[in-house]
């Protein structure tokens, strides 16, 4: 009778531990896959690295016009080279009495552009400093107050008694009113230099204390407004072949704008640029890292 007994206990003892086998091994398979334990892992998409959006075949020079008769002042010329890859924007202020040869003829800027406008000014700077220029741009009043507005004011030292302006050494804020004023400026004491000087140091600060990410975000928009109001070379399909790498020198960029002043003398009413400064200029702007290596390549 005792057998009979332990056996009627012991069945429905094992049929307990089975169930509760089947219950725990359950709920661990459950939080098994649920978390994916154990599971090679799987392939994912690749994370997206953040890769130059800029080239150098970006680079570009433009020359920049400003023709306000209005002032009763001369133009003023400054060349702009732009190497985006770099994040680098050069202004070069070009005094207006600068003589060179032109087509195996001495000339001078203002008499060049005075003749034959804008084009004939690009090809009297490309000839007097060996470089090629892509593109100009000419504005007036109403198109440089316009981007004025646009880039915004600047905070710059003027080192000239002018009405309108603090008599102080220190930096004051200049709107676009007051920088067209000291750009068109006749009156300088060292003359024609000293304004070309102005001219390229001033917009520098203005590009470098702008809103570089504030610009890049209404690139597209300020350029329809600004193509239309200057009278330019410039054609859409030049701006969207490069606004990718504009936006991306102004985005990731830190004080990207700088100037330089050409050396030279002057010669009466002339000024002559000197003999080094060009092929300076051309090494350090007008050069990418592959031109240099494959020209010391060829030396060698």
């Amino acid at each position: 009778m005792a057998k009979k007994k332990n056996g009627r206990i012991a069945v429905p003892f094992l049929i307990t531990i089975f169930i509760g086998l089947l219950i725990i091994g359950g709920a661990a398979i459950f939080i098994y896959n649920y978390f994916e334990l154990g599971k090679e892992d799987a392939l994912s998409e690749p994370i997206a690295r953040s890769v130059d959006t800029a080239s150098y075949e970006d680079n570009n020079t433009i020359l920049l016009i400003l023709d306000t008769p209005e002032e009763k002042s001369t133009s003023t010329f400054v060349l702009m080279r732009a190497l985006p890859k770099d994040k680098k924007l050069l202004f070069v202020g070009i005094p207006t009495n600068t003589i060179s040869l032109v087509d195996g003829q001495q000339a001078k800027l203002k008499d060049t552009y005075d003749r034959g406008g804008p084009s004939s000014a690009v090809n009297f700077t490309e000839q007097a400093f060996g470089i090629e220029i892509d593109r100009y741009m000419k504005f007036d009043s109403t198109a440089f107050l316009k981007i004025c507005d646009i880039i915004g004011g600047v905070s710059y030292a003027v080192n000239v008694d002018i009405i309108g302006f603090e008599k102080t050494d220190s930096e004051q804020y200049l709107n676009g009113q007051q920088i067209q004023t000291l750009l068109t400026y006749s009156m300088f004491e060292n003359g024609e230099v000293q304004r070309a000087y102005t001219a390229s140091s001033l917009l520098a600060a203005m590009i470098n204390q702008s809103d570089g990410q504030r610009l890049a975000d209404s690139f597209d928009r300020n350029f329809t407004t600004i193509i239309n109001l200057v009278d330019s070379d410039i054609t859409a399909v030049d701006y969207k072949n490069h606004k990718t790498a504009i936006k991306y020198m102004f985005e990731r960029g830190t004080s990207i704008a700088r100037f330089r002043i050409i050396d030279g003398t002057n010669s009466g009413n002339d000024f002559i640029p000197s003999e080094s400064f060009a092929p300076d200029m051309i090494k350090e702007y007008f050069t990418t890292p592959d031109e240099t290596s494959s020209e010391s390549s060829k030396s060698k």
